[in-house]
């Protein structure tokens, strides 16, 4: 089996709620998506797809993206797609670092691969653990009164975790977080989420301030030195997100006993093949694990599912359903969300049904 063809699509998702905010007046209107198509010699099309949180969130960026695309892609023609370790390597060789840029690719990739065995991506990454992962929904930055607000509709919904954000004006945010915990039943489970906001000093005033409120503090500070030292005085959960950039981090991470609890972003990592791996690493080295991305919609969680439902269950923290969060569409059979928990779509690869008619036309081809 070869690489015939490659298409690459530019599609803007705007959010269903409006503005996603955080901290520090850094907020996004949409999901600026890049999804690409595989299409072999077998006439089997496998797809991917990576949407940066706008330009603050990760060291991404959408133009980026569709740049990087470009560069990389001709390479890619003639090569089996199944050979996932040897596709990596090579568009490492071709395209020292930006591993945002290969996530779609890799995940493409992936799912020609699965499709190509008739079997759901979730048997190759591991088989499923079970049936459903459960969802958490984000409390975004805001007021007061606005934040409580939300945290008691989303619970009214049947959503039992939150991820509230903070990271701004310590002192404020202190009031939001008591009030947030506040408004939900006592048992919802609450992650407070910086985005690595806060200095040391900081991010110490909030936990000395809340230490009544039971929640994970999530990605307090910057770097894994800054946050170790906010964890030294911890009586809480820690869980690192934008820190873990690569195994090599990962690791440095447990070497340190910084953190309890792993989120893994399958674009910030360069797509399924490293996300796989450094998940199963750090589930044998006892960490909690989230996998997830920085955004996209229905090819996007479709793989998200697949990595989350094949990671051992006891070792799973939550999942969530980007594309819901969205207001387009781009394929049929989405993965199913039932409640508060979500599934992986029937049938082999991702599951999915891509509607090509949706994405409109293609701003880069190649082939042979």
């Amino acid at each position: 089996m070869q690489i015939e063809t490659i298409k690459a699509y530019h599609v803007v998702q705007p959010f269903v709620d409006g503005p996603y905010r955080m901290s520090k007046g850094r907020e996004a209107d949409a999901f600026d998506a890049v999804i690409v198509s595989i299409a072999s010699d077998s006439g089997i099309t496998g797809w991917g797809e990576m949407a940066p949180l706008g330009n603050f969130y990760s060291a991404a960026f959408p133009a980026g993206v569709r740049a990087g695309v470009v560069e990389i892609a001709p390479h890619l023609i003639g090569r089996d797609p199944r050979g996932l370790a040897s596709i990596g390597r090579l568009m490492d060789t071709v395209f020292k670092g930006h591993p945002y840029i290969k996530s779609a690719l890799d995940m493409a990739c992936w799912d020609l691969a699965a499709r190509a065995a008739d079997v759901p991506l979730v048997t190759l990454l591991g088989g499923k653990e079970s049936d459903t992962a459960e969802l958490y929904k984000v409390v975004t930055h805001g007021s007061v009164d606005a934040m409580a607000a939300l945290a008691k509709r989303i619970v009214k919904d049947g959503f039992h975790r939150l991820q509230v954000k903070v990271g701004g004006n310590v002192h404020d945010d202190i009031e939001r977080v008591t009030a947030v915990a506040a408004s939900v039943p006592k048992g919802t489970v609450i992650f407070c989420d910086a985005n690595a906001g806060w200095t040391p000093y900081q991010a110490r005033q909030f936990a000395d301030a809340t230490r009544s409120i039971d929640y994970t503090f999530e990605q307090p500070c910057t770097t894994i030195d800054e946050n170790m030292s906010v964890r030294r005085m911890l009586d809480k959960p820690m869980v690192l997100d934008e820190s873990v950039t690569s195994l090599e981090a990962m690791l440095e991470i447990h070497r340190l006993g910084a953190a309890d609890g792993l989120t893994l972003k399958i674009s910030r990592l360069g797509g399924v093949t490293k996300t796989r791996q450094i998940r199963d690493v750090a589930v044998d080295l006892g960490f909690m694990i989230t996998v997830e991305d920085t955004g996209g919609a229905e090819i996007d969680t479709a793989a998200m599912a697949h990595l989350s439902l094949s990671t051992p269950e006891e070792r799973r923290l939550h999942a969530i359903a980007f594309h819901e969060w969205v207001t387009v569409r781009t394929a049929s059979n989405m993965p199913p969300v039932t409640g508060s928990r979500m599934g992986v779509p029937d049938g082999p690869g991702l599951g999915i049904d891509v509607v090509p008619d949706l994405l409109g036309k293609p701003f880069f081809e190649v082939g042979r």
